[in-house]
């Protein structure tokens, strides 16, 4: 597609216009809901260094489980955006009860996971006897907000691609507010409450993920909204389960490949001594926190594309698409910049030793290449690729990439040729940033236009 023919079928102010209306606000949820991980580092690392590591690792049980939600809900959010396009609630409904029974099946066995041993889920990450003593204590009670978290991620979900972004990132973000400041407040035991450190961030999170899903169950009482279809919650189409499978089950593979991945990383990290693990844990909380805004402009790329494809108009869906890839190289660069601007602040405002603060400084130059890899990528192959249904690429890539050179030599380098935190640190970095050039020659063969809906019911 040439230039010109792109810019007749991208009217720009009705393109910025939707990718803000619906960027914005997912940015904003994101931002949210990495500032309760960058509350509970600061705030318990005010009060031990240990306290903020352990639950740092702690939390990668609940990573490990976002990555199963993550990649049922993007499945449901694909198919969605599309059948939403075409204008068939009905097919959405029985989206909503698809994606409400698998989410539902993953969090009840995390919870169970947390309650029955979660001293063997800590030792996966360190052999620190402290370090898995508080990590245990925090996921015996985190693990009941894994029981709910499940369930109003598909609300969100179910929210975010039938035109109520909005409401759904007010409602995340609510929770998020609560979450922080009954942190501080059982983190530190003020207002007469008892000071609980680790159990007391984990307890504020079980509190405001309660009040997640209640919202999120009240908001979606309106007319206009898209709720499960309880009298045929069981009753699903087939075709309509062969399709879900078609795209879940690669994002499935990725989502692990990618999840399992990164928490390798954490492990080998985890190993490396109590400093590397202290700076690692800061350095991933500045990442979240900075990956918001290609995290939002991802995630409204896919439903842009989606609803465009899903609607029949393949070419204005690859002209979306061609716009949203070369926004995320300048996404990428200007998140260079900021992990760069911020790096003085960050190492000076956050309580650690003298050799962690080393460590996180190198760490953080070391992120602002990582973060032009990641944006792109996050942007493309999350929002273009997988809206338009080209979902297998996202696990080769990554079983190649991360699997089969960034993990392996992360592996060596950390435990065979013994090379400093930083050097490895480096390691866990190559896999987005080297992907790049494979990523734009997948985009350029088109794969990912294409309609994805059929005619199951009557639309309303």
């Amino acid at each position: 597609m040439n230039g010109k023919k792109q810019e007749m079928l991208v009217n720009k102010q009705e393109f910025y216009k939707n990718l803000a209306r619906l960027a914005l606000p997912i940015a904003l949820q994101s931002l949210m809901l990495a500032s309760v991980a960058a509350g509970d580092a600061l705030m318990l690392g005010k009060v031990a260094q240990d306290e903020m590591t352990a639950v740092s690792l702690a939390t990668q049980i609940q990573f490990v489980q976002n990555m199963f939600l993550g990649a049922i809900t993007a499945a449901g959010a694909i198919l969605g955006a599309q059948y939403w396009g075409k204008g068939d609630r009905h097919t959405l409904e029985d989206i909503f009860n698809m994606i409400l029974q698998f989410c539902g099946g993953v969090s009840l066995l995390f919870f169970l996971a947390c309650q029955l041993m979660p001293g063997l889920l800590m030792q996966v990450f360190t052999h620190d006897g402290q370090l898995i003593s508080i990590g245990s204590s925090y996921l015996r009670i985190a693990g009941w907000s894994y029981l709910l978290t499940g369930i109003s991620q598909c609300y969100l979900t179910m929210m975010k691609v039938s035109d109520h972004v909005k409401i759904g990132a007010l409602v995340s973000s609510c929770a998020v507010v609560l979450n922080i400041c009954l942190n501080a407040v059982f983190i530190f035991g003020l207002l007469g409450a008892p000071q609980m450190q680790a159990e007391g961030a984990a307890l504020a999170t079980t509190i405001s993920r309660m009040i997640e899903l209640a919202l999120c169950i009240a908001a979606s009482k309106k007319a206009s909204y898209i709720r499960p279809a309880w009298s045929r919650f069981t009753k699903l189409p087939g075709q309509l389960k062969s399709d879900f499978s078609k795209q879940c089950l690669p994002l499935m593979g990725g989502s692990l490949c990618w999840g399992v991945g990164f928490t390798s990383y954490t492990a080998i990290m985890g190993h490396m001594g109590t400093d590397a693990a202290a700076a690692n844990s800061v350095a991933a909380v500045v990442r979240d926190l900075i990956c918001c805004m290609c995290n939002g402009i991802g995630s409204a790329a896919g439903i842009m594309v989606g609803n465009e494809l899903g609607a029949g108009r393949l070419d204005r869906g690859k002209a979306y698409g061609i716009k949203l890839k070369n926004i995320s190289f300048a996404i990428g660069f200007i998140s260079t910049g900021v992990v760069l601007a911020v790096t003085p602040l960050i190492v000076k405002i956050v309580i650690l030793t003298d050799q962690a603060h080393k460590y996180l400084t190198g760490m953080m130059v070391i992120m602002s290449i990582y973060m032009i890899g990641r944006c792109v990528n996050t942007v493309t192959i999350n929002g273009v690729l997988d809206g338009g249904g080209d979902t297998l690429f996202d696990m080769y890539s990554l079983v190649v990439c991360m699997w089969l050179i960034a993990i392996p030599l992360a592996l060596v380098g950390a435990f065979v040729l013994h090379w400093s935190p930083l050097a490895v640190y480096a390691c866990t970095c190559l896999d987005e940033v080297g992907k790049i050039p494979w990523v734009m020659l997948r985009f350029k063969k088109y794969k990912w236009v294409q309609d994805l809906t059929r005619k199951l019911e009557a639309p309303f």
